[in-house]
């Protein structure tokens, strides 16, 4: 399958499930307030027409994506932490995307922007190819039982579409806490072409400096869960 054929497949009338369920979570006031008021510095309205993403920030960077962000703590402290690269974080639950507004506002970072939509729809119609430096996916819903693993995001059609957006030698880094679903990753991800696995024989890499342990992540160790960092280059 080819990339254009592979963002084919994820038009909306192939691509009828979603790898999501849109909460109705609560959004604080401080959430609501950063919505309002922040919006318009770190925000981009979706919509928006294709484009090479470094273009939405005030510099020349190369751009790391964020897939599904949560309430932004890695987005933000990644961010923070390497001001060489510009990050873009997309995030389809509202409450979460307040919440990153509020950091990245109280940190004075000029170099991330927000878009709150469907991730796979912004990839295909709104970032142009070989455009990212490297894409992340941490810890996305896994869809546990067998009859929705077809909900799950990581797919081989979204493996083409992640590798067309990709420049050659770009990184994708995934990370879950759910044995099973690094499994499925590790199937799903060697199995193509136009990846390397960067941990060889191993199959996994440890958390690499870039990724910070979550409040979520560390509540998972508690209760014994483990967590699998996968990495992959773009070849």
């Amino acid at each position: 399958m080819t990339a254009s054929e592979a963002a084919d497949q994820q038009s909306p009338k192939h691509r009828a499930i979603k790898s999501y369920v849109l909460r109705q979570g609560r959004t604080t006031d401080a959430q609501r307030e950063a919505l309002e008021r922040d919006w318009p510095r770190f925000g981009l309205d979706w919509p928006r027409a294709m484009a090479a993403p470094t273009q939405w920030f005030g510099a020349p960077l190369p751009v790391v994506l964020e897939i599904g962000f949560g309430n932004g703590e890695a987005l933000a402290a990644a961010a923070a932490s390497d001001p060489a690269r510009a990050y873009l974080g997309i995030e389809v639950h509202r409450p979460g995307v307040g919440r990153v507004l509020r950091d990245i506002a109280a940190r004075d970072l000029s170099n991330v922007r927000v878009i709150s939509a469907d991730a796979v729809e912004v990839l295909r119609e709104g970032i142009a190819p070989a455009s990212l430096d490297e894409a992340r996916l941490y810890f996305p819903d896994p869809w546990h039982k067998a009859r929705h693993h077809k909900r799950r995001i990581l797919q081989p059609a979204f493996v083409e579409l992640i590798a067309s957006r990709l420049r050659m030698g770009g990184l994708f880094h995934l990370a879950t806490d759910w044995e099973p679903y690094a499994l499925w990753m590790r199937e799903v991800l060697d199995g193509s072409p136009q990846f390397d696995n960067l941990s060889g024989a191993a199959g996994y890499v440890a958390r690499p400096a870039g990724r910070i342990e979550t409040h979520f992540e560390r509540r998972g160790r508690k209760l014994g869960h483990g967590v699998w960092d996968l990495l992959y280059e773009r070849c």
